[in-house]
C-alpha cells in the first residue's frame, strides 16, 4: 500500500494525519507545499481537494484526516 501525504507547515491536521499513521503502523511519503510542489500542481493534480493535508491512498484522492480515519476504520 503506497500512502502519500500533501503537507504544509503549521498543518495541525496534517500532522495529525502523519501521527495517526505512524500509531498504526503504516508507511507514507510527505509531500511539502513551497518545497515538493506549488499551488498550481495541487490544484491540476486534485481539482475537488480544498484544504490540507491531501492524502492518497494507492494513487486515488482519499480527502483529508478525518477521510483517512474512515478510510482505515473500515478496512
Amino acid at each position: 500500500m503506497r500512502i502519500d501525504i500533501y503537507s504544509k507547515e503549521d498543518c495541525p491536521y496534517c500532522q495529525f494525519a502523519k501521527e495517526y499513521l505512524e500509531m498504526n503502523d503504516r508507511v507514507y511519503t510527505t509531500y511539502m507545499l513551497g518545497r515538493d510542489f506549488n499551488r498550481d500542481d495541487v490544484v491540476k493534480q486534485f481539482p475537488t481537494a480544498r484544504s490540507f493535508p491531501i492524502v492518497v491512498i494507492d494513487n486515488e484522492y482519499i480527502g483529508g484526516f478525518n477521510e483517512l480515519k474512515q478510510y482505515f476504520s473500515n478496512s
